[in-house]
């Protein structure tokens, strides 16, 4: 069961996440939501959009969890083309009221989450999550799509110690991004030791491992978003294994995503 600490934590910072992605758009001018991101076919708003949309079906995991099963069925029969719908749906929206919902969605997810039983099982796109992964998913979601919107406005972000939320449920993923391609995952844990922003060592996995990945944390953690390409990160795998995952890594659940092409990024 997870610790009612590290709840509080990681709701604490997922608040402030929003509020740091919130301050990237609060000023922008209407037509300024409409601006493309690296996401081919995303705007600003669709960033937005899909924030909103993602943050009303954790709410509705916690509270709902049958209508949001349903939801997940529906999901699965049309595989690859629920999650832009959810973001072209609010994209419409006039910019001045997706964000109002998106501040509310916002709110009502955190008192949500910080209401429920630590230990209890949420229904999700992939496996359950625990409240606290629910959390620290939607604060993976929510830096990996503020990043979006940072390389869209030319915006360099000052990476923070959230950072480890988001290293955290990128290793824990390794298996899942393995399986999600049909593959099947290295039977051993690797070790992973990762620089903060303010030189902390972060380390996952046992010591002995034989299989290691070693550099800085917001490499690691734009390469699981997929916000980066392997080639443009200087993370050093030791052991084929290992290099093979940076190449396939995903934090988020859902489809394989397609990643960025080399030299497609913005820092």
């Amino acid at each position: 069961m997870a610790d009612p600490r590290e709840v509080r934590e990681v709701l604490e910072d997922l608040r402030a996440e929003g509020e740091e992605v919130d301050g990237l758009v609060a000023g922008l001018p209407p037509g300024e939501w409409a601006r493309a991101t690296p996401a081919v076919g995303w705007s600003i708003a669709h960033q937005i959009a899909h924030l909103l949309w993602t943050d009303e079906r954790a709410v509705q995991s916690a509270v709902d969890p049958e209508g949001f099963r349903r939801e997940v069925a529906a999901a699965l029969a049309a595989p690859g083309t629920f999650v832009d719908e959810g973001a072209e749906r609010g994209a419409r929206l006039p910019a001045a009221e997706l964000l109002a919902r998106w501040r509310t969605s916002r709110a009502e997810l955190l008192t949500v989450l910080a209401g429920r039983p630590v230990g209890e099982k949420l229904p999700w796109y992939g496996p359950p999550m625990s409240v606290a992964s629910m959390a620290t998913g939607r604060l993976m979601e929510t830096w990996a799509h503020g990043q979006d919107v940072a390389d869209a406005l030319g915006v360099r972000r000052v990476p923070t110690v959230r950072l480890r939320h988001v290293a955290r449920i990128g290793v824990r993923a390794r298996d899942y991004a393995y399986a999600v391609r049909g593959l099947t995952p290295p039977a051993g844990e690797f070790r992973v030791e990762l620089v903060g922003p303010g030189g902390e060592e972060w380390v996952f996995g046992p010591e002995d491992a034989g299989q290691r990945v070693s550099g800085a944390a917001l490499d690691f953690c734009l390469l699981v978003t997929q916000r980066v390409h392997r080639d443009d990160v200087a993370l050093v795998a030791v052991g084929a294994d290992a290099e093979r995952w940076l190449g396939i890594a995903q934090s988020f659940a859902g489809p394989a995503g397609a990643g960025r092409a080399p030299g497609e990024v913005r820092r």
